[in-house]
């Protein structure tokens, strides 16, 4: 079993899936098992999509990689369609959420240098944030249960506030440079910003002289139904990081910035040897230019209702709250009971799910999920809810 020889630091149930088409997924007995977790919102377009396909093949027959000293024409093709789409003046182009996390602090510890000297250095995060694995985005994240001794010293200078708190709009002063949050929280329990709140705190942040970061890994390209969260909520960051479902699966990571984050960073500033390779690019272009039709959107907003809805009119004992926007849902479940419990019985039943949170369980399908796999995934989900 792969366990045995890749690092099972995941945790990993003893399943192995050979292939998937749609939004259904089959292991290696030929079971099959509705998607209702997407590589944890990676697959937005679910498994096979043809022109996805069709896009990686033609663009490993041309190129999969060249060296960012140059620069490659789908590369430049795909970076114009993304900015343009999405109202910022530069990107740049890693391999995942964390490194995309990794160049806005180095962005926003640059802003603060230049514009307040070394005393500007202090970043904001929430309560409950998760930003990523790596040592600074670990320290970024605000939850204690991943800030382990053996990992330590952490990086100085992080703040958390607690979410949709006005009261805690005061830490902004002169020594922060920067505010990071995720439009929703997805790790810490698929948590909702308020759209006024988190408006104030841009406020507050710019007031004080400090630019406005928004995480959007998992929320951003479609999946809380419109294509980055942080239109919805309309506090317009000044940066904003991109990553899972970009790419449809293929691996890959963005930073955009625009305003005053515009011209912070400068060559050799930050690099990464696979960002932004032509095979990705592809992908992702094929990824936007699906996703970004209001018609679209607008399907994904109906099916998050539609599941939420569904779920509330059980009127489950095991269900304390259904909550989320778009396709990213959270299923709190009642005390007593183990969401890890109930994620490995509907696996067993044949469907996947995550959990979040203390005790959510996750919900974050394919964009594009059929209306017949919706009604199935959700008849498993009943099943194991309400016996």
């Amino acid at each position: 079993m792969a366990s045995k020889t890749v690092l099972n630091n995941y945790g990993s149930f003893d399943v192995t899936f050979v292939r998937g088409e749609g939004s259904t997924l089959y292991d290696a007995d030929g079971k099959a098992y509705i998607d209702f977790l997407s590589g944890i919102a990676v697959n937005c377009l679910g498994h096979n999509y043809a022109p996805l396909i069709k896009a990686i093949s033609e663009q490993a027959a041309k190129q999969i990689h060249i060296c960012n000293y140059f620069v490659s024409d789908i590369g430049s093709e795909y970076a114009k369609n993304l900015l343009s789409a999405t109202g910022f003046d530069g990107v740049f182009f890693g391999n995942s959420g964390a490194e995309a996390n990794e160049a806005a602090i180095k962005l926003a510890r640059k802003y603060g240098y230049l514009n307040g000297g070394e005393k500007r250095r202090t970043i904001v995060t929430l309560q409950n944030s998760f930003h990523g694995r790596t040592l600074a985005t670990l320290t970024a994240t605000g939850q204690d249960k991943f800030h382990p001794a053996c990992f330590a010293p952490y990086l100085a200078d992080f703040k958390t506030i607690k979410a949709n708190d006005y009261d805690a709009l005061s830490v902004f002063d002169d020594t922060v440079c920067a505010v990071l949050i995720e439009c929703v929280q997805g790790e810490g329990g698929v948590n909702l910003i308020e759209p006024k709140w988190a408006q104030a705190l841009a406020e507050a942040a710019r007031k004080a002289g400090a630019i406005v970061m928004a995480d959007e890994v998992q929320t951003g390209m479609g999946r809380t139904g419109t294509l980055l969260a942080s239109d919805a909520l309309g506090f317009a960051p000044d940066v904003v990081t991109l990553a899972k479902g970009i790419a449809g699966g293929v691996p890959m990571g963005a930073c955009l910035y625009r305003g005053k984050a515009k011209d912070v960073l400068s060559a050799g500033d930050h690099q990464s040897t696979f960002g932004g390779n032509p095979l990705a690019c592809a992908a992702a272009n094929v990824v936007l230019k699906t996703i970004n039709k209001s018609a679209f959107l607008s399907d994904v907003t109906k099916k998050g209702d539609y599941i939420r809805t569904q779920i509330a009119s059980w009127h489950s004992p095991l269900v304390k709250e259904v909550r989320g926007k778009g396709l990213m849902i959270g299923v709190d479940i009642a005390d007593g009971t183990s969401a890890v419990e109930i994620e490995k019985q509907l696996l067993s039943a044949g469907l996947t799910t995550s959990t979040a949170g203390k005790n959510t369980l996750r919900i974050v399908p394919p964009l594009n999920i059929s209306q017949n796999e919706l009604d199935t995934g959700l008849s498993i989900l009943k099943s194991v809810l309400t016996k």
